[in-house]
């Protein structure tokens, strides 16, 4: 089974095929009014499914779904179920998870390790230091 996929995507798709211009915006216009195409709803399932699978942050999510074509006011609609808190509770459970493997490294290793896992799930700097200190990491 293959994944939903946004306007844009769809786009680039049939044009890769090598559809004309008008005929592939006539067919992404056609399917977009009979509800089989939705940015919205893709752009809510793939927020839901990347956070729950990958524990990205809202940032890193955003980012992709610019990079598959989805218009600003779609993110910016699936990304308010990401509150600042369930974030940090991501990012703070990524750290649990991540220490407990770590027990016989020197702490300055630990510390490293879960810095890198958290700013390449693409959490800011006040997150990951937050982390660190609850994590009894920083002082």
């Amino acid at each position: 089974m293959t994944r939903a996929k946004s306007k844009g995507e769809l786009l680039a798709h049939l044009k890769k095929r090598g559809i004309e211009d008008d005929v592939a915006q006539a067919t992404i216009y056609k399917l977009t009014e009979s509800g089989l195409l939705n940015d919205q709803d893709f752009a809510q399932q793939w927020t839901d499914s990347r956070t729950r699978s990958k524990k990205l942050s809202k940032r890193t999510i955003a980012g992709e779904l610019r990079q598959r074509g989805v218009d600003q006011e779609s993110i910016d609609l699936a990304l308010e179920s990401i509150t600042d808190e369930s974030e940090y509770r991501m990012a703070f459970e990524l750290g649990m998870r991540k220490l407990s493997t770590m027990s016989r490294q020197e702490p300055d290793v630990q510390i490293r390790r879960i810095e890198s896992l958290l700013a390449r799930k693409g959490f800011g700097y006040s997150t990951i230091s937050r982390v660190m200190r609850e994590l009894d990491l920083l002082n």
